[in-house]
C-alpha cells in the first residue's frame, strides 16, 4: 500500500507537484514543517527555494527595493529579482528538481501533502489529464491515454513522458530517445526554436530542395506535430498561397512569435526579409521594418542580446562571403548597420554566435570557399569593438556548419566539419574564462556528427537538456538527440546578475511572513549563497552570524585593497618606466630636430648655388649663341672675299685670250 502511494504521488503532475513540494517545505504558509525537516537544507537551498517559490507562486519580483540596511528583506528582494522573466513553470520544476535532490524520500514522509491529492483522484472516477497552456496551437501537452480510473490515468500520463526524455538517465552523452508522432522530413540548414517545452522545426534543405513546412515537438510528452500554418494575405501577395521555402535562416523567438530572419531562397530578393509567425493563429506575416536592411544572405548568425538582433556574416546570392555587422532594434523595428572599430573577423559564413551577460558577442569558426575556421572573435556590444582573446583549453578543431547553445557561463558546440570529415567532439566553451574543453565524443556516423544541424536547450523535471535536430552527414537526417550536461542549472546564473559582481547578500529561509527573521545569507562574487540560518535562532546566534558575515567581507575587502595596492604599485612602475623612455624618446627628438635644422640650411645653401650656376649657365649660352653669329658673319666675309678674288682671275684670262688685256 505505500509503494501504490508513492507511486501515485510520484505520478502526480504539475503544477500539483509543485504544490505538494511546497506544502512539505512550508513556503505555503502552513506550519506542517518541522525544524527538523527545515533545518535540513543549507543554506544555499534555503534561498534557491524561496526565490523559486516567490517567482513561481507570483512572478516576476514586483514589489519595491527595500533600503539597503535592511539586510534581509533587500537580500530576498535581490534574489527574487534577479530571477528576471523567468517563467513559473520552469521556477516550479526547478523547485521540485531541487527539493528532490536534498530530500529525495520527500514523497513518502510527506503523507500530510499527498494524501489528499490521491483521495481525490481515486474517488473522481472520470477526472482528466488537467490541460497545459497552448502556445495558441491546437497541440495537447501530453499524450492522451483513456482509462476509468483518474490514478491510472495520471500515471500512463507519467510513464509517456518517462518514455521520452525521461529515458535519458545518463550525462554528457547523446541518446536517441523515442520519439513519436509524424517525424519531420530529413534536412539540414533549417531553423530551430524552443517556446515554451515546445521545439519549433522550420523548413531547411532536402537534397537540394528548399522547405517551408513547419513541425512542433512536444518536449514533454516527446511527439512531434506538423502545424498546418496559414499566411497574413495583408502582407503577402495575393499570389503567394504559402511561405517561400528556404534554408540557411534563423529562427527567433520573440515574446509569442517565431522571427524567420533571411536564408537561401530560389528567387532571393534583394535585402533581408523577417517573416513572423504567430503562435497563437498559426499564421506566418511579413515584419515592417525601418531603415535600411542588409542584403540578402544565407549562413549568418543571428542573436537576440536584450532586445536587438545582431546579424554578423553569411554568403549572398552570388556566394560572395560578408562579414558586416547589423543591428535590428524590435522595439523600435529599425535596421541599423554598425561600423565597428576593430578587427573584425574575415568574411565567412556557416559559423556558431552567441552573447555572453548581454554584452558580448562571440563568434566561433564558420568557413570560407577553400578553408574552414577554428578562431574565436569578441565583440563588446557596448563600445562596438572588435578583439581575438587567446583560447585556452583543448581548442576544437576547424569547423563549419556547427550548432551551439549556451547554458550559463558555458557555449556548448556540436557537430560541424571542415570538408574532409566530421566533428565528433562536443566541445564547450567557459565563456568567462574562455577555456575550452570536450564534453564528450560521438562514434560513428551518428546524426550529431553532421553540418547544418540545428541545438536548442530545454528543461525538462528541472534539469537542462540539449536537443540536436536534422544535418547532413552523407546522408540527410530527421534524428532527435538529447544531451544532459553534467554542469549545473542556468538558476545560479540567473539568481546573480553577475558572475563578476559585488558581493550580493541572500535573504533567510521564510516559512512564514509573520515569523521572526533571525539570520542572513550572504552570496559571495562567484554567485554561492555561503551563509543562512533558519527558523528559532536566538539573538546570541543571530549576533555571531553577523559578526562572522561582518568579518568575511572585511577580510575580503582588505584582500581586495592589498589587490589593488599591488595593482597601484604595478601601474606606478609602469609609469615611471614610460615616462623615462619618453624622456629619452624627447631627447632622441631634440637632436633629430637639430639635424633637420642642419640639413634645412645646407639644402638652402644649395638651392642659391644652384640659382647661381643656373644664371652662369644661362650667360654662357648667350655667348655662345654671340660666338655663332659672329663666325657665321666670318664665314661669310671670307666666302664673298674669295669670290671676289675668283671673278677677278677669271676675267684677266678671257681678256688675253680675246686680246684685250686686262686692266692695271
Amino acid at each position: 500500500m505505500a509503494m501504490a502511494m508513492a507511486r501515485a504521488s510520484s505520478g502526480i503532475q504539475y503544477p500539483e507537484r509543485f504544490y505538494a513540494a511546497a506544502s512539505y517545505v512550508g513556503f505555503d504558509g502552513s506550519t506542517s514543517p518541522t525544524k527538523s525537516i527545515t533545518s535540513k537544507f543549507s543554506n544555499s537551498t534555503a534561498l534557491l527555494l524561496y526565490t523559486l517559490y516567490q517567482q513561481a507562486s507570483i512572478g516576476r519580483c514586483n514589489i519595491p527595493e527595500p533600503s539597503s540596511w535592511k539586510i534581509v528583506e533587500h537580500s530576498k528582494w535581490a534574489s527574487w529579482n534577479q530571477l528576471g522573466n523567468m517563467s513559473s513553470t520552469e521556477a516550479m520544476r526547478l523547485f521540485v528538481k531541487i527539493l528532490e535532490e536534498e530530500d529525495p524520500g520527500w514523497y513518502s514522509r510527506a503523507s500530510n501533502s499527498i494524501v489528499e491529492p490521491v483521495t481525490d483522484l481515486q474517488v473522481n472516477h472520470n477526472s482528466k489529464v488537467e490541460p497545459v497552456v497552448q502556445n495558441g496551437n491546437s497541440y495537447p501537452e501530453t499524450k492522451p491515454i483513456s482509462t476509468e480510473n483518474g490514478i491510472q490515468d495520471r500515471i500512463q500520463d507519467k510513464d509517456v513522458v518517462i518514455q521520452g526524455f525521461g529515458s535519458v538517465t545518463v550525462h554528457d552523452q547523446w541518446i536517441a530517445p523515442p520519439i513519436s508522432g509524424q517525424r519531420p522530413k530529413a534536412r539540414y540548414e533549417h531553423g530551430a526554436a524552443v517556446v515554451q517545452d515546445k521545439l519549433y522545426i522550420h523548413g531547411g534543405n532536402h537534397n537540394g530542395r528548399y522547405l517551408n513546412d513547419l513541425y512542433v515537438l512536444d518536449l514533454s510528452s516527446s511527439t512531434w506535430s506538423r502545424i498546418e500554418a496559414k499566411v497574413d494575405s495583408s502582407t503577402e501577395s495575393s499570389s503567394s498561397a504559402t511561405l517561400t521555402p528556404c534554408a540557411g535562416h534563423s529562427l527567433i523567438p520573440w515574446e509569442n512569435k517565431l522571427l524567420s530572419v533571411a536564408g537561401h531562397t530560389k528567387d532571393p530578393s534583394e535585402n533581408i526579409e523577417v517573416k513572423v509567425f504567430d503562435l497563437q493563429t498559426a499564421t506566418w506575416s511579413t515584419l515592417k521594418t525601418y531603415g535600411k536592411p542588409p542584403v540578402s544572405r544565407g549562413g549568418q548568425s543571428v542573436t537576440l542580446a536584450g532586445t536587438s538582433l545582431v546579424i554578423f556574416g553569411g554568403q549572398d546570392a552570388k556566394r560572395t562571403l560578408l562579414n558586416d555587422l547589423h543591428i535590428l532594434d524590435l522595439e523600435t523595428m529599425t535596421w541599423d548597420e554598425i561600423d565597428a572599430v576593430g578587427t573584425p573577423p574575415s568574411p565567412r559564413s556557416d559559423h556558431a554566435a552567441a552573447v555572453h551577460a548581454e554584452r558580448y558577442l562571440h563568434i566561433f569558426g564558420g568557413g570560407s570557399h577553400a578553408t574552414c575556421y577554428n578562431d574565436l572573435h569578441v565583440l563588446d556590444l557596448q563600445t562596438m569593438e572588435w578583439s581575438q582573446p587567446t583560447q585556452l583549453g583543448e581548442i576544437p578543431n576547424a569547423r563549419a556548419g556547427h550548432a551551439g547553445v549556451t547554458v550559463g557561463e558555458n557555449w556548448f558546440i556540436v557537430g560541424g566539419g571542415d570538408n574532409k570529415s566530421g566533428a565528433s567532439e562536443t566541445v564547450v566553451l567557459n565563456m568567462l574564462t574562455l577555456t575550452w574543453s570536450v564534453l564528450t565524443s560521438a562514434e560513428g556516423r551518428v546524426p550529431v556528427v553532421s553540418e547544418g544541424l540545428s541545438l536548442v536547450v530545454s528543461s525538462y523535471n528541472g534539469e537542462d537538456v540539449l536537443v540536436s535536430f536534422g544535418g547532413y552527414n552523407g546522408h540527410y537526417n530527421n534524428e532527435v538527440y538529447v544531451l544532459k550536461p553534467s554542469y549545473k542549472s542556468t538558476l545560479q546564473s540567473k539568481v546573480i546578475e553577475n558572475p563578476k559582481a559585488d558581493n550580493v547578500s541572500a535573504v533567510q529561509h521564510a516559512t512564514n511572513p509573520t515569523q521572526d527573521v533571525k539570520s542572513e545569507f550572504e552570496a559571495d562574487n562567484k554567485g554561492k549563497i555561503r551563509e543562512s540560518v533558519t527558523d528559532n535562532v536566538d539573538s546570541a546566534k543571530l549576533k555571531d552570524d553577523l559578526i562572522t558575515v561582518l568579518k568575511a567581507e572585511k577580510d575580503e575587502l582588505e584582500s581586495s585593497l592589498s589587490k589593488e595596492k599591488l595593482h597601484a604599485l604595478q601601474l606606478k612602475q609602469d609609469l615611471a618606466e614610460v615616462e623615462a623612455r619618453n624622456a629619452d624618446l624627447s631627447k632622441e627628438l631634440q637632436s633629430v630636430r637639430g639635424q633637420l635644422a642642419a640639413e634645412q640650411s645646407r639644402c638652402f645653401k644649395l638651392e642659391v648655388e644652384v640659382a647661381e650656376l643656373g644664371q652662369k649657365l644661362q650667360a654662357i649660352g648667350t655667348l655662345q649663341k654671340e660666338l655663332e653669329l659672329l663666325q657665321r658673319q666670318k664665314a661669310a666675309s671670307e666666302q664673298a672675299a674669295l669670290s671676289a678674288k675668283q671673278r677677278q682671275g677669271s676675267g684677266g684670262v678671257w681678256g688675253w685670250i680675246a686680246g684685250t688685256p686686262p686692266p692695271s
